[in-house]
């Protein structure tokens, strides 16, 4: 068996047609869906991603506006910056770029955004309404993940989806959204013992552990769709994610690669929630 690649490439670009669309509605009532992104700091892999969401907000006419500060910015100083974007009424989506430097707290700074305008999704408030199943803005990647096994017609209600890492931006979020779909949902980590035991149980199988090569052919259930969210860059410079994909497609019937899977649709979302953002504020 070989897997079916899935080219997340192309399903964004069906996403942000879609969301240029609706921009365009948007436009034409006077509305400017405005993105501001805050980078603090000079990380090389934060400014590219910014510069690709910058990119993308341009082409779909939104207003993208980047803010650069020094690391040595500090937290009072980033909070009032929020808070001043807080009050922007032509700024419908705030994202504070992560990794922040040490002395910052990230989860103060992230409960400062307005959750109407946390196009990451990550405030409490935005949480706490997809824990419930209701409407908030749901975090880019897993939102993304969910976007890709639908434009590849992969069914997930009544499926078996396991999940193998557990952090606040993809792993708890995405059982949840899966949850929310009917699939029963199971979820390991690193310290999980017997890792392919579970692995191999798995219809939809989700990997973002953050250690490359982690999920081999080993650890997958013949014909199942994997999902790996892992980028990493090898030491002869080419990006590999957290699954083998070699061994990988020999078994799965469905495989995200690495790049061009997963990494597309989380900008691709992120567009999508900042265009609802400024839908929803022209409701208001």
């Amino acid at each position: 068996m070989t897997a079916t690649i899935i080219d997340g490439k192309a399903i964004a670009e069906q996403v942000i047609l879609k969301v240029k669309d609706r921009v365009s509605v948007l436009n034409e009532q006077g509305i400017l869906p405005g993105l501001t992104v805050i980078l603090v700091g000079d990380d090389p892999a934060s400014q590219t991603y910014v510069g690709s969401k910058e990119r993308t907000s341009t082409r779909l006419g939104m207003k993208s506006d980047v803010i650069s500060r020094p690391s040595s910015l500090t937290e009072d100083e980033l909070l009032a910056l929020i808070d001043d974007l807080n009050q922007d009424h032509s700024v419908h989506g705030i994202l504070v770029q992560l990794p922040l430097p040490k002395h910052m707290d990230e989860h103060k700074i992230l409960q400062a955004i307005d959750p109407r305008k946390d196009v990451d999704g990550f405030h409490p408030l935005n949480v706490g309404k997809l824990l419930l199943g209701q409407q908030g803005f749901i975090p880019c990647t897993p939102f993304g993940i969910i976007q890709l096994l639908d434009y590849s017609a992969i069914e997930i209600e009544g499926k078996h989806a396991v999940i193998v890492g557990r952090s606040n931006i993809v792993g708890k979020p995405m059982g949840q959204l899966l949850l929310n779909r009917h699939a029963t949902v199971t979820y390991t980590h690193s310290r999980t013992p017997d890792l392919a035991e579970f692995t191999k149980q798995a219809d939809i199988l989700i990997v973002a552990t953050g250690q490359p090569s982690m999920i081999t052919g080993e650890h997958i259930k013949p014909g199942a769709a994997v999902i790996d969210v892992g980028i990493h860059r090898n030491s002869d410079g080419r990006l590999s994610g957290d699954v083998d994909f070699a061994s990988a497609k020999e078994v799965a019937g469905a495989l995200t690669p690495v790049p061009g899977g997963v990494g597309p649709m989380t900008i691709a979302m992120l567009m999508e929630n900042t265009c609802l953002s400024a839908e929803r504020a022209l409701r208001t």
